[in-house]
This record gives C-alpha cells, structure tokens and sequence, in this order.
C-alpha cells in the first residue's frame, strides 16, 4: 500500500517562513495528483495547495501569493515552502494524493498522511 509522510512541521513566528516536505513510498504506484490541505481545531480541512494531473497548481484563497507547491516526481515527493505567515495559518497540515495501485491488479485511490502541525505565533 502507498504510504505518505509528511515532516517539517513546528513552531514559527509571524511573518516567518517554513517549508514542509510529504514523501510517498510503496511497491507499485504512480501518483496522478497530490497537493495539501489544513485543518484547525473546530475548522473543516480545506485545500492549501495542490498539483493537478494536467501539470497545473490549484491554492486556495487565503494563501495565494504566500505558499507555493512544487513536486519532484523522481522522489515522489512534494513540497509546501510558506512565506509570511500569519497566526490564522496554524493547523494540522496534511499530504493527500490520488494514486494507482499494483502491478497486476490495478486500482485507484484516494490517500492522506498522518498530517504535520504548524503552529505560528510569537
């Protein structure tokens, strides 16, 4: 089964930056579309930033201009680097990736990771 681990998480300023990284590892699998969502405590998980199968990149509104998304298929591995943050950016950041699995029985699914927290204040 694919597998996704997310790291770089912790505590960081206001204004200050931070870059989160989410690796992907399994026997069989190709990954069609991954990006990263955030929930806060109360909060529904939202869409952060995410890697379409067409190539393009999808960020939702309060992070536009801020964070940006970047994907290194060879590691199978994707990147969140976050500028200027804010304290409303605090939240348990998750990886999510749609995959398909196996190499005789060939199947598609959707997979997240454990999530990472980010926590900004002073």
């Amino acid at each position: 089964q694919v597998q996704l681990v997310e790291s770089g998480g912790g505590l960081v300023q206001p204004a200050g930056s931070l870059s989160l990284s989410c690796a992907a590892s399994g026997s069989t699998f190709s990954i069609i579309g991954i990006g990263w969502y955030r929930q806060a405590p109360g909060q529904q998980r939202d869409l952060v930033a995410r890697c379409t199968p067409s190539g393009s990149t999808n960020y939702g509104d309060s992070v536009k201009g801020r964070f940006t998304i970047s994907r290194d298929n060879a590691k199978n591995t994707v990147y969140l680097q976050m500028n200027s943050l804010k304290p409303e950016d605090t939240a348990v950041y998750y990886c999510n990736a749609g995959v398909f699995e196996g190499g005789i029985s060939i199947r598609y699914r959707e997979v997240w990771g454990q999530g990472t927290l980010v926590t900004v204040s002073s």
